[in-house]
């Protein structure tokens, strides 16, 4: 009769640690119990987690900015190939680009069309007539990082470029211009979300 007892006793007992598994998790470590969380719950904890370190820059690269702008104002991040900050420095509206060892490779800033050197802007009007130039950026190289630039899901050469969207009816290209004025096709983003 003891032998029942004891039986089926550890049957309950195996019972009742195998269902209460399904609803807690022991966590030996820490010594508390956690509540399972449900797939739904984890791939939903895992999009977050995965949106934070999308906006999340590392440590090191957040503090190599503030020594590069320690005046920036609505500093956002976001990781691409880059970390890329976008910010307010002196009432400009910028981004600065970080590569994997945190140091800066350059900084785009928003420029107009008559900023470009006087040769670029009359090759651009002679053989880009019919197109309406749209948005000028100015790509500003840091010269002590090697590391390539990406702009409109093209790499380029370290060095201080603009680059001029030009639009006809469905056509959107980005031109490149060099200091020099010299001017020279770079992409077609006319279906793009690249930018």
């Amino acid at each position: 009769m003891k032998n029942v007892i004891i039986i089926g006793s550890l049957l309950v007992f195996t019972a009742t640690t195998t269902f209460a598994q399904d609803e807690m998790v022991y966590n030996e470590p820490a010594g508390f119990i956690l509540h399972k969380t449900s797939k739904a719950q984890r791939e939903e904890n895992r999009l977050i987690k995965r949106e934070k370190a999308a906006i999340t820059p590392n440590y090191m690269t957040a503090q190599q900015f503030m020594v590069d702008f320690p005046k920036a104002t609505n500093v956002n991040w976001k990781r691409t190939t880059f970390e890329e900050a976008s910010f307010t420095l002196n009432g400009k509206e910028m981004k600065a680009f970080y590569d994997f060892t945190n140091t800066l490779i350059g900084t785009t800033t928003p420029a107009s069309f008559s900023d470009l050197p006087a040769s670029a802007q009359k090759e651009i009007e002679k053989y880009y007539k019919d197109y309406t130039p749209q948005t000028v950026i100015l790509f500003d190289d840091n010269e002590y990082n090697n590391s390539d630039m990406i702009l409109y899901g093209n790499s380029f050469e370290d060095e201080d470029n603009y680059f001029v969207e030009l639009t006809n009816n469905n056509k959107t290209i980005v031109l490149q211009v060099n200091m020099e004025g010299l001017v020279s096709y770079f992409k077609d983003i006319s279906y793009s979300n690249v930018k």
